[in-house]
């Protein structure tokens, strides 16, 4: 009887531990917002070279889902209770993926989720993606520099640093992810036509 007293006290023990246990914080997911003004098909000349994107690389603050945000000097924060669907160099990857099948210009591409060999690479590093403020005003930031590769040897070929700056009217969430899509269009549409410019200068000369 005395043992089985210590074993109901045990399980009533563990009972009231677990209850006093923090349950987790409900949080909204959020994807980056589809193009919006998006890439008008290119008249241009297709391209018969082959791309491959990979994701940049990130400092860990950014190299998470969370909502970064730099609410004053040096310190970066992320927003409460809301995520990204996917880390931020995931994003911009598949952002960046999205527009060169908008432009339409380079037909052969894949990314670094494969493992398909490419006669160029774009990847670099994603310096910013954030919200900033100044005073009471916000804008997002996305801040990419963009390296441009050569497949089979990984020669550095051409290298530029793009910078977005898109202002935000209101500063909850759901407006803040608005701009982030804002701002992930203007990149995209610069990066493209810069790595389409580039590649037509180095790119392998086509096969028989």
């Amino acid at each position: 009887m005395k043992l089985t007293r210590l074993a109901l006290l045990a399980s009533f023990t563990l009972l009231g531990a677990c209850s006093i246990l923090p349950e987790p914080e409900p949080f909204t997911l959020y994807r980056l917002p589809s193009a919006q003004s998006g890439l008008p098909a290119s008249h241009g000349t297709p391209q018969r070279w082959s791309l491959r994107l990979n994701k940049p690389q990130a400092s860990e603050a950014l190299n998470s889902p969370n909502i970064a945000v730099i609410p004053a000097g040096d310190v970066i924060s992320s927003y409460k209770a809301s995520r990204w669907s996917d880390p931020a160099p995931v994003l911009v990857r598949n952002r960046l993926l999205d527009g060169f099948q908008r432009d339409g210009r380079v037909t052969l591409l894949s990314t670094d989720d494969s493992n398909f060999q490419a006669d160029l690479e774009l990847g670099g590093s994603l310096q910013a993606f954030q919200t900033e403020y100044q005073g009471t005003a916000a804008s997002v930031v996305v801040r990419f520099d963009a390296l441009l590769v050569r497949g089979y040897d990984q020669r550095l070929l051409a290298s530029r640093r793009f910078e977005v700056r898109q202002p935000v009217a209101d500063v909850k969430v759901p407006a803040v992810v608005t701009g982030f899509g804002q701002a992930s269009d203007q990149l995209t549409a610069q990066v493209v036509a810069w790595a389409v410019e580039q590649g037509q200068k180095v790119a392998p000369p086509p096969r028989p």
